[in-house]
């Protein structure tokens, strides 16, 4: 089995590496729908600052147990959250980047890890009250941390290789959340060449 701790800190090392490729004259260009790259960066950086604040938060009891799950429960449309909330908080993440956003970059991720170094699994309370394991959760930011890396060196065209415990669970994920939502038949035809996706079709 992974140690979703360590394969996190895989993640957010990579992350912070990808942060540090990006051109200086290249933050206020495009990043991923509305958000320009600023506030995409801001956005993923989120997935560090969330452990931290969810770390400090206890649980009394477990609500979501798989990560698969947390993506179904945990959802701007299950929550009721407007669109262009979550628009706005991931400009907001992008402002507080400050003057030197690899170097905030650096110390969120050198805070969280400090943070899980001894922490255990305990139960946290996420967005919406629930209540999930550190090493459930955790994937989820992982996931988040690849996918939103992805997005970033695509939007800045500069390459990026996701370590590969990463990649791995990364896919797993997405093809465990397919599964979940009522997709993994579309989602399995296609990864083995029997079929292709739908047009926008996503798994989040």
């Amino acid at each position: 089995m992974t140690d979703p701790v360590a394969t996190f800190a895989s993640a957010a090392g990579s992350f912070a590496a990808l942060v540090h490729g990006i051109p200086a004259d290249r933050w206020d260009g495009p990043g991923l729908g509305e958000w320009d790259l600023r506030a995409l960066v801001g956005h993923a950086s989120r997935s560090l600052i969330t452990v931290s604040t969810y770390l400090q938060q206890p649980a009394e009891h477990e609500d979501i147990n798989t990560p698969q799950q947390y993506y179904a429960m945990v959802n701007p449309a299950a929550l009721g959250f407007a669109p262009a909330g979550i628009v706005e908080r991931g400009r907001q993440a992008g402002r507080d980047l400050g003057a030197y956003p690899a170097a905030t970059v650096d110390g969120l991720v050198s805070r969280v890890l400090g943070e899980l170094s001894d922490v255990g699994d305990p139960l946290i309370t996420v967005i919406g009250g629930a209540g999930i394991r550190l090493h459930t959760y955790l994937p989820t930011r992982t996931f988040e941390l690849a996918v939103h890396g992805l997005d970033i060196a695509r939007a800045v065209d500069i390459s990026i290789a996701l370590p590969a415990d990463v990649l791995e669970e990364a896919t797993a994920l997405a093809a465990r959340i397919a599964a979940a939502e009522g997709h993994g038949e579309t989602v399995l035809l296609a990864l083995t060449g029997r079929d292709g996706l739908p047009p926008s079709f996503s798994i989040v």
